[in-house]
C-alpha cells in the first residue's frame, strides 16, 4: 500500500508546504507579467507624449496657428476630435503640437533643478560639518517658501517668458532635489566599497566618478522621473496666470488660460489641455512610482 506523503506530514509542515507554493505560483505570475496594466498604459501615453513632442506633424499634420472664423466654437466630432477654438484652430492639433513646449519646459526645467540639486547636495553631503550645516540651513530656508512662490518672485524679478519660467520652476525644485541628493550622498560615502577605494589611494574625485556618482545616478533617475510631472504642471500654472507662453501659442497652460473665458459655453477648449496636463503628470509620476519600488525591492 502507498501512502500519500500529505497524509503523514504533520499540519505545520503541510500549511508551510502550502505557502511556498503559493509564493512561487505569485512569482511566476509577476514574472510572467513583466508590469502592471496601470504601467503600460502609463508607457503607451509617455511613448505617445514623446512622439508628440519629437514629431507633432505625424501625429496632427495641421497648423496649430491656422485660423479659420467660419469653424468657429464647433464641437468635437470626426473632423475636429477636440473641436475649435474661438478663431476656428483645430484643438486636436493644437494639443499635440503642445506636448514639444510643454514636454521641453518640463525636461529643462527638471535638468535645471536636478543640477543645482546636485551641486548643492554633493556640498552637503561631501564637505566638512560647518558647510553641511550652512548648507543645509540655507536649503531649509528655502524649502520653508512654496516652490509656485519662489518661481512668482523670481518672475518679478526678471520678468514672464518661456525661458524665465523655466529657470524659475528650476529653481524652486532644486531645494528638494538637494536634500533628497545629500541624504543619497550621506548614504552611498560610508559604504564598504567607499572605504576600500580610500585604502587603495584613490583620491577624492576618483572615488566621486568612479564610484559615488555611479551609485547615486539610480536615485537621481528615478527623482528626475517624479519631478518632470510636476515641473509640467508648474510651468503650465505660470503660464494660465500669463507669465510663460502666452496665446495663441500651443502650449497646454496658455490654452487653458485662454479657454477660461468660454468655459462655461465651449467645454473643450479648457478639458483637453486640462486632460493632457494631468496625463502627462499621472503618468510620469506612476512610471516614476514604479521605478522606485524595483529600485528598493531589488
Amino acid at each position: 500500500m502507498i501512502i500519500s506523503p500529505s497524509l503523514t506530514e504533520p499540519p505545520a509542515a503541510q500549511r508551510g508546504r502550502q505557502r511556498s507554493s503559493q509564493r512561487r505560483h505569485r512569482r511566476g505570475h509577476r514574472l510572467a507579467r513583466g508590469v502592471s496594466v496601470a504601467e503600460v498604459l502609463a508607457g503607451a501615453v509617455i511613448l505617445l507624449l514623446v512622439v508628440a513632442a519629437v514629431a507633432p506633424g505625424l501625429i496632427a499634420p495641421g497648423d496649430p496657428l491656422g485660423i479659420n472664423p467660419l469653424q468657429s466654437f464647433q464641437p468635437p466630432s470626426a473632423n475636429h476630435l477636440f473641436g475649435t477654438d474661438e478663431s476656428g484652430r483645430d484643438i486636436f492639433t493644437r494639443v499635440i503640437h503642445g506636448a514639444r513646449a510643454s514636454v521641453t519646459i518640463g525636461l529643462t526645467a527638471t535638468a535645471i533643478g536636478i543640477g543645482l540639486g546636485l551641486v548643492f547636495g554633493l556640498l552637503a553631503g561631501l564637505g566638512p560639518r560647518w558647510l553641511d550645516f550652512s548648507t543645509t540651513r540655507l536649503l531649509e530656508v528655502l524649502f520653508a517658501f512654496p516652490g509656485l512662490l519662489l518661481a512668482l518672485l523670481f518672475i518679478v524679478i526678471y520678468g514672464p517668458g518661456v525661458v524665465t519660467s523655466t529657470i524659475a520652476v528650476g529653481l524652486s525644485t532644486a531645494p528638494g532635489y538637494a536634500r533628497l541628493i545629500r541624504s543619497q550622498v550621506r548614504q552611498v560615502r560610508v559604504a564598504p566599497y567607499i572605504e576600500a577605494a580610500t585604502v587603495l589611494g584613490h583620491g577624492p574625485a576618483s572615488r566621486l566618478v568612479r564610484h559615488l556618482l555611479p551609485n547615486v545616478a539610480g536615485a537621481l533617475f528615478v527623482i528626475a522621473t517624479l519631478g518632470i510631472g510636476q515641473s509640467i504642471v508648474w510651468a503650465a500654472s505660470l503660464s494660465y496666470l500669463g507669465l510663460g507662453a502666452v496665446p495663441p501659442a500651443p502650449e497646454w497652460g496658455a490654452m487653458l488660460s485662454a479657454g477660461r473665458t468660454y468655459i462655461s459655453s465651449f467645454w473643450w477648449m479648457t478639458f483637453f489641455p486640462g486632460l493632457f496636463i494631468v496625463l502627462s503628470a499621472a503618468t510620469t509620476t506612476l512610471l516614476g512610482r514604479a521605478l522606485q519600488q524595483r529600485k528598493r525591492s531589488s
